[in-house]
């Protein structure tokens, strides 16, 4: 199969339900504080500035390794992320569907404390199912997300053969990647899970090895931030994890 030169993924800046998730659940809230729809979500002030920091990063790569392309979530986290990042340059830019985050359907804007309260059938059931197979009534399982960023990398690598392609996304796409380009295991990609949390605006990497197959050259990477002087941040997703 055809492959790209190099792929990074960069999850989005701070947003503000990320931070309006963190003091739900450290307060022991059943619901996040929203007053947005998921897709709707913007930075904080903070994410903005990773965003610019991310742009300084990029604006300092040597033109040879610069990104050829950007592929973009639709949600406004990413959206914002990729035009700060991106300002001034003349990097073409895509949205794409695929890489919207993963759907929560019932769970969605609940803490892990208010799944358990309000559906602890679901909550033992996902426990039964394990985090990679269960899917939440309305929502996604991990396994959806995977099935659509694998038509997603088999689009990247027919239309962008040999290029560099730089996606902007969420967390959890950041872990299926490395599961669909390593190609890990169901235990090796959940282990990842448990040891990580994939900090907002950090950079993971992969690049063809001398046999024309992706390597990991980076993952989770938060240096250029500190070096661009930006505060990096490690909040979860919105997520309803009931364990």
């Amino acid at each position: 199969m055809a492959e790209l030169a190099t792929l990074w993924i960069v999850r989005h800046g701070e947003s503000t339900a990320n931070v309006a998730a963190t003091h739900a659940e450290a307060s022991g809230a059943e619901l996040i504080d929203l007053t947005h729809r998921d897709a709707d979500v913007p930075l904080s002030a903070t994410g903005e500035e990773q965003a610019r920091a991310t742009g300084r990063w990029l604006a300092e790569l040597p033109d040879a390794k610069r990104p050829d392309v950007a592929v973009v979530s639709p949600y406004l986290r990413a959206v914002q992320t990729s035009r700060l990042a991106l300002a001034g340059t003349d990097i073409p830019v895509h949205r794409d569907e695929r890489l919207r985050d993963r759907e929560l359907g019932i769970l969605d804007g609940l803490t892990g404390h208010g799944v358990r309260r309000r559906y602890p059938d679901e909550a033992d059931r996902r426990e039964r199912l394990g985090k990679f197979y269960y899917r939440p009534p309305g929502g996604e399982s991990w396994t959806d997300v995977a099935l659509r960023l694998r038509t997603l990398l088999g689009d990247l690598r027919r239309d962008h053969e040999g290029c560099r392609v730089l996606l902007f996304g969420h967390d959890a796409l950041v872990f299926l990647l490395r599961y669909l380009v390593e190609g890990l295991t169901e235990d090796e990609l959940m282990a990842l899970t448990r040891q990580d949390v994939i900090a907002n605006c950090s950079i993971t990497e992969w690049s063809a090895d001398g046999d024309d197959r992706l390597a990991l050259t980076a993952f989770n990477d938060v240096a250029h931030l500190r070096q661009q002087g930006a505060q990096p941040t490690r909040e979860d997703e919105i997520h309803a994890e009931p364990v």
